[in-house]
């Protein structure tokens, strides 16, 4: 027996085939197998938009350059520097990330020159502080999970939220609740 359900947030609605009912303790519920989102969770689009005004209430222009990607594109991305040119920029292949899921976004600064630069070490506040880390310092605060804190391949850009679901639970159908 199937179940659907419409999750709203602020970027659309979601809906949701669901296989089993919700787990209410846990706020973790199941679709079928393969099914994916096409935005963001809702709390990772208000965290996002979160992250967004707190730094810029430090003088830190956030950048927001990629968040919910499909499978092929998450294919695409994987290629690169495999079986197209460029560097690796990532390990995860389609199906593999937590931008599948809608859980994770990817962030850069903005100069005052309107320029859009990955530069760890960039202190356009002027507090002795580099603009990455205080950024990602940020929205660590506010629950998300940062690449740059990885022990092997460090992903300085990306910021996600798993609510305590690995990649192989989102596979197999399980997603997080509305307020996990």
């Amino acid at each position: 027996m199937s179940w659907f359900v419409f999750l709203a947030s602020a970027g659309g609605l979601f809906l949701y085939s669901l296989v089993e009912t919700m787990d209410r303790r846990s706020n973790i519920y199941e679709v079928e197998e393969g099914s994916y989102p096409s935005e963001l969770h809702p709390t990772v689009e208000k965290k996002k938009d979160e992250l967004i005004e707190l730094a810029a209430e430090r003088g830190i222009d956030v950048v927001i350059t990629d968040g919910f990607r499909t499978i092929e594109e998450q294919e695409r991305i994987y290629e690169q520097g495999r079986l197209r040119e460029g560097d690796i920029v990532s390990y995860a292949r389609g199906g593999e990330s937590y931008h599948n899921y809608g859980l994770a976004i990817d962030y850069a600064l903005r100069t005052d020159e309107g320029n859009v630069v990955w530069d760890l070490e960039r202190d356009d506040n002027g507090n002795g502080e580099a603009d990455w880390v205080e950024a990602a310092e940020i929205a660590k605060d506010l629950g998300f999970e940062w690449g740059g804190d990885w022990s092997s391949f460090k992903d300085y850009p990306h910021l996600q939220m798993d609510f305590g679901l690995s990649i192989r639970q989102l596979q197999n159908g399980k997603r997080p609740g509305v307020n996990p």
